[in-house]
């Protein structure tokens, strides 16, 4: 019988998550990215736009595509408005997100990278959850440093989002990340060949 491994990868903003994904990837997962789905659905010209567009208006529309930094301009100021926009999204993200797991080929492992997947609810659609960690002072110093994003502005992000209490509380397997970047490879090799023992072992 074909066994897949499906796996619900989190991490908080600048935890290193997406350095983690790639690779995973390169390993030998296929990578189901929602970041990436979640702008295929919204789109210019899909419904999911459409929707967006009728609920915060035309100021979220730069030459008819969406205007992500204003629509998260208006998000991230209103927990309200934030849920309106995730009950639009969210649905699409999840369905297109099913379609392509359903693709997987024979023992595959599956990894889901869901940035928002404590804070949805959704570690019980998973094998196990994996949570790339990181203390809060690294991960404001990253997105300065890095992104170049104001310090409020990254306190503000990391503030809408779980804490790493409640990310480590759903957490089957943890990848620290708090050190340079070089240390990571061995991190993410440990997990991997967990990950492989696994998908043999269900």
């Amino acid at each position: 019988m074909d066994t897949v491994l499906r796996v619900g990868l989190t991490g908080g903003i600048g935890s290193g998550k997406s350095e983690v994904a790639s690779r995973l990837a390169a390993r030998g997962a296929l990578l189901i990215d929602a970041d990436a789905v979640a702008r295929q659905v919204v789109a210019p010209g899909t419904p999911g736009l459409a929707a967006i567009v009728a609920a915060f208006g035309d100021q979220v529309l730069t030459d008819g595509a969406l205007d992500r930094q204003r629509l998260a301009e208006i998000v991230f100021a209103d927990a309200g408005q934030r849920e309106r926009l995730n009950a639009i999204v969210h649905p699409l993200v999840r369905d297109r997100m099913a379609e392509l797991d359903r693709q997987a080929g024979p023992d595959a492992i599956v990894v889901h990278d869901v940035p928002l997947l404590a804070e949805n609810g959704l570690a019980s659609g998973y094998d196990l959850v994996l949570v790339v960690d990181a203390p809060d002072e690294v991960r404001i110093d990253r997105l300065v440093r890095r992104r170049g994003m104001p310090e409020q502005q990254a306190r503000a992000r990391m503030a809408a989002q779980a804490s790493r209490p409640q990310r480590i509380a759903i957490a089957d397997l943890v990848i620290d990340n708090s050190g340079p970047i070089a240390a990571l490879d061995g991190e993410v090799d440990r997990v991997w060949a967990e990950l492989d023992r696994r998908r043999r072992a269900s």
